[in-house]
């Protein structure tokens, strides 16, 4: 009679955000969640949005972009999978940058993460638009951004806040739509995103800009014909409660954005969220 082998164990490859790494793990979503956690929620402080990618055979099923062959993805990540198929609970192929590679349109799945590991599972991707038309200068209009997206005018522009995860984590106020904001984010030049994950908020949030900063940005998008005023940089998700984001309310707005010069994808909230993971702490 043969002996009885044990499974192999099952691989996630996880993208995280907003540190970039993509990461080979045996753990599960709030198992991973939980290993990477700093310590109790009341006390310390480790969000992290988890997008992710698929693999099979041991291999990345979909192909990186092209970043000048500096280091080889493709190879790291087969390494980190058949490392964590072989018995490691986690094992980094990328450390940094991995969202500037993997095409926006790959990852299948995306949680939310509380300090704690608590995982809240987003519905989507949703494609909002597609951009075919790239020419882009800065004196571009709010209004003329909108027609280069095929977007009306907006009939009134209010300043939106939004929370930008990567390439890297900016507070920016803006009079553009979230659809123009990412068009102009990845087409602007000299400050151009090969691509981009941000959230629109409900406000600046508590504690992070002075009221006078903020009056000062709004008055330079309402009277220079300015789209876009960087607030604060740096340690972002962390100050800033998920209930903040729109979406949380309104499930079919909001939510986390993902995009490229070429179009714009939406993860929303689900609807409800669960009391459980809103009462969870971090």
């Amino acid at each position: 009679m043969a002996a009885a082998t044990d499974a192999p164990a099952r691989v996630d490859l996880i993208a995280t955000l907003p540190q970039g790494a993509l990461v080979a793990t045996s753990l599960g979503i709030e198992g991973f969640g939980w290993h990477r956690s700093p310590g109790s929620a009341k006390f310390f402080h480790g969000r992290s949005i988890f997008l992710s990618v698929p693999h099979a055979d041991g291999k990345p099923s979909f192909e990186f972009l092209e970043e000048g062959g500096w280091r080889q993805p493709s190879v790291d990540t087969a390494a980190a999978l058949q490392a964590s198929a072989s018995g490691n609970r986690t094992k980094t192929a990328l450390s940094n940058g991995a969202l500037q590679i993997i095409p926006i349109d790959v990852p299948t799945v995306c949680h939310l993460m509380k300090t704690g590991g608590r995982a809240l599972e987003m519905k989507g991707p949703f494609e909002l638009a597609r951009f075919a038309n790239h020419a882009c200068h800065e004196r571009l209009t709010p209004d003329q951004v909108a027609a280069h997206v095929g977007r009306p005018p907006e009939q009134r522009r209010s300043p939106r806040c939004y929370m930008v995860l990567a390439p890297l984590e900016m507070l920016i106020l803006s009079n553009l739509t979230p659809v123009e904001y990412a068009w102009y984010a990845t087409h602007r030049p000299g400050k151009v995103f090969r691509s981009l994950a941000f959230a629109e908020l409900t406000g600046p949030g508590q504690g992070l800009v002075a009221e006078s900063v903020l009056a000062d940005a709004a008055n330079e998008l309402s009277t220079h014909d300015k789209k876009t005023k960087t607030l604060v940089a740096g340690d972002l998700l962390n100050r800033i409660a998920f209930q903040d984001w729109v979406g949380y309310e309104r499930p079919e707005d909001g939510g986390l954005y993902l995009a490229d010069r070429n179009r714009i994808l939406a993860w929303r909230f689900p609807s409800p969220v669960p009391s459980q993971w809103s009462r969870a702490e971090g």
